[in-house]
């Protein structure tokens, strides 16, 4: 049973969900409630959800149905609510002010989230606060063919609003177009308009450096909107397959204090609440830190924080619940997060890396989101080892040895 008269209540289906999920049942032992869309892994079937498949979850109306449903079913405790999707953050932030009394929703207005999510006006924020970006150019449908940039190849394409451009319904379409030359950048935009996404695509110029150039700077806000807990992760190794491109799949905790105190005083300028998630790439040419997006959500790897020592759990219960004052945490301690084996791991990072690898290892400070000895039935595990064997043919299909 819980030390705590929580329940966990998630929206979505992927990895996201389960790894918050995890995080609860390491912190107080409780099982979280999850409405996902689909019947899949790795959260169908686990021990520590109850996962309740329902198709039509997007749809506000619905996605109310649901939380008003789960807070009569569970009316003697509080629940929290989290999405683990920018869609279902969108409806909780929404519908936060008229949900029933025992719901927390941990999240921002809806009118800051549309700002912060559009990747256009976050851009715009970004200067504002004297962060750097890389250099982008916002397309509109009206240009057609008949538009410049002030930059050469390769081009990267990708939408100012990932929740309409993923509504399409349409899985041809990639995450992010890289496009090695203009004629590519053209095809893509033809592609993605044909699909009927409605809005902006954000042009950028590509960052050179493989994914070791990557970071990923997780941190929780306060209800009174102070950032409480900075977390930066080095990437190591992404997946480069065409839907899951840019996904986390090895990550190593660092340090670095001048990027979070940059990234702090905009979150704390803005009063943000809840968890926070961006992508960054290191730029070598000019040795800055260049922040592509924010999540206004914990991202998908967010285990890696828990598997740190920082339980993500623990941080939103002993804030939105018992109402603690939490005090202001960077993360200083080194430990290595994988969502693939360890042969992958190895294979597909470059060595000056492995030797820190293995003595994390060692030293018991490696963690992967899937491998959790409270969920380890022997159906669980065989399907875990199907997830391994998948990981290990994706990567030799699309990811480069590095030499």
């Amino acid at each position: 049973m819980p030390d705590v008269n929580v329940q966990p209540l998630l929206f979505g289906g992927d990895i996201n969900v389960y790894s918050v999920a995890r995080a609860f049942h390491e912190a107080y032992g409780v099982k979280s409630v999850a409405y996902g869309k689909y019947p899949s892994f790795p959260c169908f079937g686990s021990a520590i959800l109850d996962y309740r498949v329902c198709p039509d979850n997007e749809d506000p109306a619905v996605f109310l149905q649901n939380v008003e449903a789960a807070a009569q079913e569970f009316q003697d405790r509080t629940l929290l609510l989290l999405g683990c999707g920018d869609s279902y953050v969108q409806l909780a932030a929404r519908a936060r002010d008229c949900l029933p009394a025992n719901v927390i929703a941990p999240y921002i207005s809806g009118a800051l989230l549309d700002e912060l999510i559009n990747k256009e006006t976050f851009y715009q924020l970004c200067s504002r606060y004297g962060i750097d970006h890389p250099a982008t150019f916002i397309y509109d449908k009206s240009m057609g063919h008949h538009f410049t940039l002030p930059w050469g190849p390769p081009y990267i394409a990708k939408p100012a609003d990932s929740v309409a451009y993923w509504a399409c319904g349409v899985h041809e379409l990639a995450k992010v177009y890289v496009c090695q030359s203009w004629e590519q950048l053209l095809a893509a935009l033809d592609q993605v308009y044909a699909a009927g996404y409605p809005g902006h695509m954000v042009l950028q110029e590509f960052i050179p450096g493989d994914d070791t150039y990557m970071r990923v700077l997780t941190n929780y806000s306060d209800r009174s909107g102070r950032v409480k807990l900075m977390c930066l992760g080095h990437v190591l190794l992404e997946e480069h397959s065409p839907h899951g491109i840019g996904n986390h799949a090895v990550i190593l905790t660092e340090h670095d204090e001048a990027l979070c105190e940059k990234i702090r005083a905009m979150l704390d300028g803005l009063g943000f609440t809840g968890f926070s998630n961006f992508d960054i790439k290191y730029d070598r040419r000019d040795g800055k830190y260049k922040v592509f997006e924010i999540n206004c959500r914990q991202g998908r790897s967010n285990y890696y924080v828990t598997g740190a020592g920082h339980n993500i759990a623990r941080l939103v219960v002993e804030d939105r619940v018992e109402h603690r004052e939490l005090p202001f945490t960077v993360t200083q301690e080194r430990a290595l997060w994988r969502m693939v084996p360890r042969t992958v791991a190895f294979r597909f990072t470059p060595k000056q890396y492995h030797r820190e690898m293995r003595e994390l290892i060692a030293a018991g400070r490696d963690s992967h989101s899937l491998v959790y000895a409270g969920d380890a039935a022997l159906k669980r595990r065989l399907r875990v080892i199907k997830n391994h064997l998948g990981n290990i043919k994706r990567f030799k299909r699309y990811n480069k040895v590095p030499g």
